[in-house]
């Protein structure tokens, strides 16, 4: 009894614990690195020396997104880290969507520059965290590495022309009581709401709003640049609003959102849902992804004089999302639930159309000045890979096909998006732009994983939510029950 005593005592441990406030500076810093685009080696040099000398950290959170944009995560002592950073390695086959058996074996390369430091309370003393790009066994960026390939296209418009690529997404999610909500919906057959109260409205002690306030000290304090948060229209749902930055960095954000989401909530014995229609009749969650693109500091979707003050250049880039818009469908939403939430009764952007008003759109036109100018594509749902949804967003939007002026145009009459998965795999099966968006290989995988999961749920899904399709939702993690298929 007394050897446990001794041994088990906090004061043996001497982890690494930086107050809220500084984390928020330092990680501030980082970004500014990044958006600025400080040399890699020097970011580089900069970082191992800080593991080497800060002798209170223990590990280094290495993390990588997987094709359908789950989040992986490894931890790495620090002491191997540092003599082993050009040799990471993992097993591809384990992971949906990557390699096959026979070539299992794939690499890890750290992005210094994407560097964290964490809230000890929340993610445990004596760790940073750092985003990693994945690589086949020799070397070259591995294909469905969506992140890796978002990161090289912006590069490739930066190095271009200047172009800079900004992103801010507005994520909502669902608070409901208990641990692992998510998983226990099949024994149980239904989510609990902790709140119920509305738009805009929670008292302080409130546990929605309790949740909303740890929530965002942490975002704070990874140096998201907050702006505003607050209860949503539904019931029990949240939404955390911060600053538009480089879209890598915005992509990289969204995990870490869901992922700080996630365990602030499973510390106050809640759940944090970012299934896009969890509970029906009531509006569902969306992911609004914000863009605009800027040379030399001047927004390129500007133009006073333009309509709804976008610019030609901003008007090209939605007539080409529009032209495009169910060719990417599958891939701004990306599971069977999704499909639930593109309703017309609960402000659904399911309208292939751009309005500055109508928020049934699926692109809207904010109102904006020379800074704040951008596009928001509305149908974009919370489970979406970001590293998928923007990079397709993107490119779609500058290099897309466009309509034939001939016709009447895709602006000005009403279609709609597909109603189901089905549909949309259909879509995006048999399309030669997605295929050469992605690449055929990427994109007949990605619609494979779409397609086991619409196999297990029902095809006609009902008013109620069933529970397979929660079950099979790739962001819900339940290794067990999967085997058990």
């Amino acid at each position: 009894m007394e050897y446990t005593r001794l041994t088990s005592g906090a004061g043996l441990r001497d982890f690494l614990e930086i107050p809220y406030d500084q984390l928020e500076e330092m990680n501030l810093e980082a970004k500014r690195q990044r958006v600025e685009r400080v040399d890699v080696g020097t970011v580089r040099e900069e970082r191992i020396k800080y593991l080497t000398d800060e002798r209170r950290l223990k590990a280094v959170t290495v993390c990588f997104t997987d094709l359908e944009g789950r989040l992986h995560m490894l931890d790495y002592d620090k002491k191997f880290l540092l003599k082993s950073a050009d040799n990471l390695t993992f097993d591809g086959s384990s992971i949906r969507g990557f390699s096959q058996q026979h070539e299992s074996d794939l690499r890890l390369a750290i992005d210094w520059p994407a560097f964290y430091w964490l809230p000890a309370d929340v993610f445990g003393p004596g760790k940073v965290l750092t985003f990693a790009e994945v690589l086949s066994r020799d070397g070259t960026p591995y294909p469905a590495d969506l992140r890796t390939r978002l990161k090289l296209y912006a590069a490739e418009l930066f190095k271009k022309d200047g172009t800079v690529c900004h992103a801010a997404n507005e994520i909502e999610g669902f608070l409901f009581a208990g641990r692992d909500a998510e998983r226990r919906y099949h024994e149980t057959g239904r989510f609990d709401l902790p709140s119920t109260g509305g738009y805009y409205h929670s008292l302080p002690g409130d546990t929605l709003r309790r949740f909303i306030d740890g929530a965002a000290e942490v975002q704070r304090a990874m140096g998201f640049a907050n702006e505003k948060d607050h209860p949503e229209v539904a019931p029990s749902q949240f939404e955390m609003n911060y600053g538009y930055t480089e879209v890598l960095v915005a992509a990289d954000q969204i995990q870490l959102y869901k992922l700080l989401c996630r365990q602030v909530a499973q510390n106050m014995d809640l759940t944090a849902c970012f299934l896009p229609k969890p509970v029906t009749g009531v509006n569902g969650n969306g992911m609004h992804t914000n863009l605009s693109l800027s040379k030399k500091d001047k927004n390129q979707f500007y133009d006073p004089k333009g309509e709804d003050g976008l610019s030609a250049s901003g008007w090209d880039f939605i007539d080409r999302i529009l032209a495009s818009a169910t060719d990417i469908c599958l891939v701004l939403n990306a599971s069977v639930n999704s499909y639930r939430r593109l309703d017309p009764h609960f402000e659904a952007p399911n309208q292939i159309k751009a309005s500055a008003i109508n928020r049934g759109a699926m692109v809207r036109i904010p109102l904006g000045n020379e800074r704040s100018a951008r596009i928001e594509v509305r149908s974009v749902a919370p489970d979406a890979n970001p590293y998928m949804a923007i990079y397709s967003i993107l490119r779609t939007g500058l290099e897309g096909p466009v309509s034939d002026a001939s016709e009447e145009t895709k602006r000005s009459r009403t279609r709609f998006l597909p109603g189901n998965i089905h549909d949309a795999l259909r879509i995006f099966k048999a399309s030669k732009f997605a295929a050469g968006l992605l690449d055929e290989e990427v994109r007949d995988r990605y619609a494979d994983l779409k397609q086991a999961s619409a196999e297990r749920c029902p095809k006609e899904l009902g008013t109620l939510v069933k529970p397979a399709e929660v079950q099979f939702h790739h962001e819900v993690t339940n290794q067990f029950l999967w085997n058990l298929f």
